[in-house]
């Protein structure tokens, strides 16, 4: 089990489509929690990178490391699985490459964390999550995100 200064890596969805990033000059990442505010940025950054071009998305779901055992880490794992597919469609319909992935651990330094070693332009987030539950709040994790980030940080209302 990772310590709580890491975070694990579990893709979603299979490896990354590296074939899908071929002429790819720039990548956004794009944290997703479910919530509203999640959607609206990943628009935006949807919106961005048309106009940018050449330009992919990496969708991020980050979680807090859960002290849960058997069944209930199975459903745990599912739930947070259902996160980045309710937010696959927009990718689907932009036509624009992306990939995804699941991570574990600190979500503000995870996010900055993972921006980094993706070499990603910046990061585009939302400001409003959906609590505690759903691990973005604004007075924590955007404002931890934009304190720990190397890359530009833009927050979407």
């Amino acid at each position: 089990m990772p310590s709580s200064n890491t975070a694990s890596r579990r893709p979603a969805g299979g490896a990354v489509r590296r074939a899908a990033l071929r002429g790819v000059k720039s990548r956004l990442l794009v944290p997703v929690d479910g919530s509203k505010s999640a959607l609206r940025a990943l628009g935006y950054a949807i919106r961005l990178a048309k106009q940018r071009g050449g330009t992919a998305i990496h969708l991020l779901h980050v979680q807090e490391e859960a002290l849960v055992y058997g069944e209930i880490a199975v459903y745990v794992t599912l739930a947070r699985m259902q996160v980045l597919h309710r937010a696959e469609p927009m990718l689907r319909r932009s036509g624009l490459p992306y990939t995804k992935e699941l991570r574990t651990g600190p979500v503000a330094r995870t996010i900055a964390r993972r921006a980094t070693s993706l070499h990603c332009e910046s990061i585009v987030m939302g400001t409003q999550g959906l609590g505690a539950v759903g691990s973005l709040l604004l007075g924590s994790i955007a404002n931890g995100v934009v304190h720990y980030s190397r890359v530009p940080v833009t927050l979407v209302k």
